[in-house]
């Protein structure tokens, strides 16, 4: 999805979710889960929470298709710091299979896997990673069909004056499109679309537990506020079974 354009520009789209304030709550959770084990970031980007979690003192290792993501995230911090494998989430093998305290998935990624069955496999992908009693870890929206008016596929879903999103909702295949509008220095308008699939918080339960996962946390957000009925997004966090 992310090409040596895309690239360049994702820090400075996303400066508003990477400040330190707002990273906070984020890496107080992480970090406690990682404990003194290794912590393997799916779709690990240009860095912008494996770099300052690892700051922490935490091992962050990654996973990412876009070698030019990677890339950026090598500029920040020497390669060694935070080894990168470059493939799929769902499929792609880090190191240290079996051993890891915590992987984390953020910032809606797992919709990014188009189809079901690539879902259920980033599930069992993540579990086989984990040491026993290890944690995985998502952040994800909840998809807001209750914004769109009867008999319309379009949901408006942010506004300021440097960025406008509505999201396309087709509800028989659980696709979605969102559609971002940006104003450019010489008054032009940039637009960009992503593509996605979206999963219910009961549907994610169900992919965990086909992947030997259980439940221990959902939360509206990372300062573990709970989550309701009208939550837009959620926080959840399943756990592997120790060795019996």
């Amino acid at each position: 999805m992310y090409d040596e354009t895309d690239a360049e520009r994702y820090d400075e789209d996303n400066a508003d979710v990477s400040t330190e304030e707002v990273l906070a709550p984020m890496l107080d959770v992480l970090a406690e889960l990682a404990g003194d084990g290794p912590a393997l970031e799916f779709a690990s980007g240009t860095g912008r929470v494996a770099v300052p979690l690892a700051a922490r003192g935490v091992k962050v290792e990654g996973i990412e298709l876009s070698p030019h993501m990677t890339a950026k995230l090598h500029q920040k911090v020497p390669t060694e710091s935070i080894p990168v494998v470059e493939g799929d989430m769902a499929t792609a093998t880090a190191p240290h299979v079996g051993e890891y305290s915590v992987v984390f998935l953020v910032f809606n990624t797992i919709s990014n896997l188009r189809t079901q069955a690539e879902q259920v496999e980033c599930f069992r992908n993540a579990a086989r990673h984990l040491r026993p009693g290890g944690h995985f870890v998502i952040e994800l929206w909840v998809p807001q069909l209750h914004r769109m008016a009867p008999g319309m596929r379009l949901a408006p879903m942010h506004f300021d004056e440097g960025h406008l999103v509505f999201d396309t909702y087709d509800v028989a295949t659980q696709q979605c499109a969102s559609h971002h509008y940006r104003p450019a220095a010489d008054g032009s308008t940039r637009y960009g679309v992503g593509r996605f699939r979206y999963a219910w918080p009961a549907e994610c339960d169900l992919m965990a537990q086909l992947a030997g996962l259980q439940l221990e946390s959902r939360w509206a957000d990372w300062d573990r506020s709970p989550f309701t009925g009208d939550s837009p997004s959620h926080v959840s966090i399943w756990r592997k079974a120790e060795r019996q």
